[in-house]
């Protein structure tokens, strides 16, 4: 059971912009336009709301601690990232799991296996930013359409790989999609004027996960030995 959730987890934490939307959830209600917005615009909102691009540009690392349900296990995460570079330990029931990338190359150890980040996950990897935000690129986006659901109203990235929904109104990320499922924002907090996602949801494979943000801290505490 332990050995499913460590991927699913880490592809939901570290998705890029060019990862896939897979599913949505049948029960809600949706309409589709096309939107007047360009992607710049909805990506340039989504910067503003967070901070500013000046404030997320001056962040040069980043150590943000977690909570995970998952399975009826509760797993402890804690995640340092400094430019494309990351290390995320998680541990539960006595056992760590850990993920490495030193911006070229990277690992999984699971349970005392370690096997190779995947030739075709290091690409997107290595064009990775230590703040999420600055890697998406309007380019790789060739629509925005305009969806209400549920009554609420949102922007919507899509490209041949995946969509992301935008809210109209405070232009944050609300729903983003990897190749195993889909992960939703249902909340922020701001630290040092910085909006980060507080709780997320996410599901895919037949699992539901709860990631919970319990502290970030910024530019102190992360160092290349790292990465090793």
């Amino acid at each position: 059971m332990k050995k499913i959730i460590l991927p699913f987890f880490c592809a939901v934490v570290f998705a890029t912009p060019a990862m896939a939307q897979k599913t949505s959830t049948a029960t809600v209600k949706t309409s589709t336009s096309t939107s007047q917005i360009t992607p710049k615009q909805v990506i340039d909102n989504y910067i503003a709301a967070l901070g500013g691009k000046a404030k997320l540009e001056a962040v040069k690392s980043t150590i943000i601690d977690n909570t995970i349900n998952a399975q009826g296990m509760e797993i402890n995460s804690v995640t340092k990232k400094m430019g494309n570079k990351f290390k995320s330990v998680q541990s539960v029931m006595g056992q760590e799991m850990t993920q490495v990338f030193d911006g070229e190359k990277g690992y999984m150890n699971q349970m005392g296996t370690k096997t190779d980040i995947p030739a075709n996950q290091i690409e997107e990897l290595k064009n990775s930013k230590t703040i999420d935000a600055l890697g998406y690129d309007a380019a790789k986006f060739q629509t925005v359409t305009f969806e209400k659901i549920d009554g609420k109203d949102y922007h919507v990235l899509g490209s041949d790989k995946g969509k992301f929904y935008f809210d109209a109104t405070t232009g944050l990320l609300y729903k983003a999609g990897t190749p195993q499922g889909d992960a939703v924002m249902k909340s922020y907090m701001t630290v040092d004027g910085i909006k980060f996602p507080e709780l997320i949801e996410a599901e895919g494979g037949g699992q539901k996960v709860t990631i919970k943000t319990n502290k970030i801290t910024l530019n102190s505490g992360v160092s290349e030995a790292d990465f090793k």
